[in-house]
């Protein structure tokens, strides 16, 4: 296919999806005027800034300034590449997806046909894999599974299997006509220095890691014998696998949320835990699989529900680790409780010897993150002695002084006097006493100094009214006017353009330049009367002028110093007419543009 047809495509997929239903499906909107809003899914606030306007078909945060088309929503929100956003919108709206030849299409295919490759290598291993458990060569598994406490049904659920040795997998994946890059390459498998390939996980039970597009982008292995130090293991990371960006059992959660909505997540450490919580009965658990929770887990999992319950085992020091940066991720817009468990169980173990009944207790005593950390300071010392005390009284109040309130803190010493036996009123002396914590500072994007020049600005706002097709605009060419941003005379190319079909959309100035700060400045002006108010009109006459009195006084110098250099006078006198006759039209262009 030829750019220009790629390019038509592309505008077709654009009509059918309606930005407004794409970006709905995924955050919830609300109409005022002619544009919808939402709070910015990309960052965290709680007044809604982040507008999409329905007739241009982009959206824009006025808080973080992000801007974009739907591809580009989709491409940021999934945290994919161009074509896996177009192939994402193409299915929805049932289309397919040409083929095309230019340079940077083809780069965009060769990638997109190496992930298939290996999306569809993995997909092939699971099977391998799963046949194994039930092949009659996996007892040793089966007997695992079996002491978990793990039903067949959920085993075949989560889609379980068996790694039976080193050398099966490999053997089995090039006989299927994979290369031996491609096994390598996927995480599968693993060469050694002889150069021959062995399973990743040769030998271990098999736990799929599936994405929330059901497709399987690597593996957990649980070992079978103390013959490796780690008892799990993942694939590597690869194109296909981050595992700070991905959460276990998504997949799972992703077809709840739609089946019927989900209050929370249960966030759990490993995956045996989600397997046997989802088996008890509780849908909405994932797991940020043996890693301290990262900002893109949160993002991923504030998709599903706005608040996380962290259910972590009961090792007042381990949970006290793993928390240590929760209060970090609060920013993000998410509701963070910890679920107390009983000291040295984990979730399984309480739903194996107390049942869904004595989880669900557990998860009725969930607290917020600062009460747990008080829960954790007391169980980590021995109060019975009086240096335990102290140190409990000085940890303990170091998390009071982080609270937010008056009453959260007066909430909090009560809870520390009952436990340490110090009373609240010599808490209190030593919580004044003490000098106040630094803060970790919020990551709200702050809101930018525009230190623009008055060029800059009448460019900006010139080019906000044409983009729009303002009416008062539609007799201005811009060809005629000088812009000294490079981005600005993008822009200015594009309307051009557009203007001979009659067809101008600021979503198609995106394809030229994603990810464009200065378009995201441009764009900002389309926001309450800027542009649509009583005096719209007048100030884009105002900008205009500037444009042009600028671009004339930029000749007038180019011109004077031609004069200097010049030393033939017949030269000199025609030099020295036309910066006349621009002076001339520089006085004629009337004073005004309040910039």
């Amino acid at each position: 296919m030829k750019e220009n047809d790629f390019s038509e495509f592309i505008r077709v997929l654009k009509e059918k999806n309606d930005i407004v239903e794409v970006i709905g499906s995924y955050v919830p909107l609300e109409r005022r005027g002619y544009n919808y809003w939402a709070c910015c899914p990309f960052h965290h606030e709680k007044t809604p800034s982040f507008s999409v306007n329905a007739a241009d078909r982009y959206y824009h945060c006025f808080g973080c300034g992000v801007s974009g088309d739907v591809i580009g929503f989709v491409k940021e929100y999934e945290n994919v590449d161009f074509m896996q956003a177009v192939n994402i919108l193409a299915a929805r709206v049932g289309l397919e997806v040409p083929a095309f030849d230019d340079k940077t299409a083809e780069e965009n295919a060769a990638k997109k046909k190496k992930r298939d490759r290996l999306s569809a290598l993995m997909k092939e291993t699971a099977r391998f894999y799963l046949g194994n458990l039930y092949s009659g060569r996996a007892d040793e598994h089966l007997a695992y599974l079996q002491k978990r406490g793990i039903a067949p049904s959920t085993a075949k659920k989560f889609g379980l299997g068996a790694s039976l040795d080193f050398y099966a997998l490999p053997s089995y994946l090039l006989a299927q006509g994979y290369t031996q890059e491609e096994c390598t390459e996927s995480g599968a498998c693993a060469p050694t220095e002889e150069g021959r390939l062995i399973d990743s996980l040769g030998g271990r039970l098999i736990i799929p890691i599936i994405n929330h597009f059901d497709e399987v982008i690597a593996f957990g292995g649980r070992v079978m014998r103390p013959t490796d130090r780690a008892k799990y293991k993942n694939t590597r990371e690869t194109i296909l696998f981050n595992k700070s960006k991905n959460l276990y059992n998504i997949n799972l959660v992703k077809k709840e949320k739609r089946a019927g909505g989900i209050s929370s997540l249960i966030m759990m450490e490993g995956y045996m835990d989600v397997i046997s919580l989802y088996q008890a009965g509780f849908h909405n658990v994932v797991a940020s699989m043996g890693t301290s929770l990262t900002r893109d887990q949160v993002r991923l999992a504030k998709r599903y529900s706005d608040t996380v319950l962290i259910s972590y085992d009961g090792d007042a020091a381990g949970q006290s680790a793993n928390l240590r940066g929760l209060s970090l991720l609060e920013p993000e817009g998410v509701k963070i409780r910890v679920v107390p468990m009983p000291e040295g169980l984990d979730p399984d173990d309480v739903v194996r010897t107390q049942g869904r009944e004595g989880y669900q207790k557990c998860l009725d005593g969930a607290m917020p993150l600062i009460d747990f950390r008080i829960l954790a300071a007391e169980r980590k010392h021995d109060l019975t002695r009086t240096d335990e005390v102290r140190e409990f009284v000085k940890e303990a109040l170091a998390v009071v002084r982080e609270a937010e309130s008056a009453t959260e803190r007066e909430e909090l010493l009560k809870r520390i006097s009952q436990a340490s036996g110090v009373s609240i009123s010599a808490l209190q002396r030593d919580l004044e006493s003490a000098p106040a914590p630094e803060r970790p500072k919020e990551e709200v994007p702050a809101p930018k100094e525009d230190a623009a020049g008055r060029e800059i600005k009448a460019a900006r706002y010139v080019l906000a009214a044409c983009l729009l097709s303002k009416p008062y605009a539609a007799g201005c060419e811009l060809n005629s006017l000088r812009f000294v941003h490079p981005s600005h005379r993008t822009v200015a190319g594009y309307v051009t353009e557009a203007k001979k079909s009659g067809r101008i959309r600021a979503s198609g100035v995106f394809d030229l330049m994603p990810d464009d700060e200065e378009l995201s400045e441009i764009l900002n002006l389309d926001y309450g009367d800027n542009l649509d108010g009583p005096q719209a009109e007048r100030y884009f006459t105002d900008c205009v002028k500037a444009l042009r009195r600028a671009a004339l006084s930029q000749k007038i110098m180019e011109e004077r110093a031609d004069y200097e250099r010049e030393s033939d006078p017949a030269k000199k006198r025609e030099i020295l007419a036309r910066i006349a006759e621009e002076t001339r039209q520089l006085k004629n262009i009337s004073a005004g543009g309040n910039l």
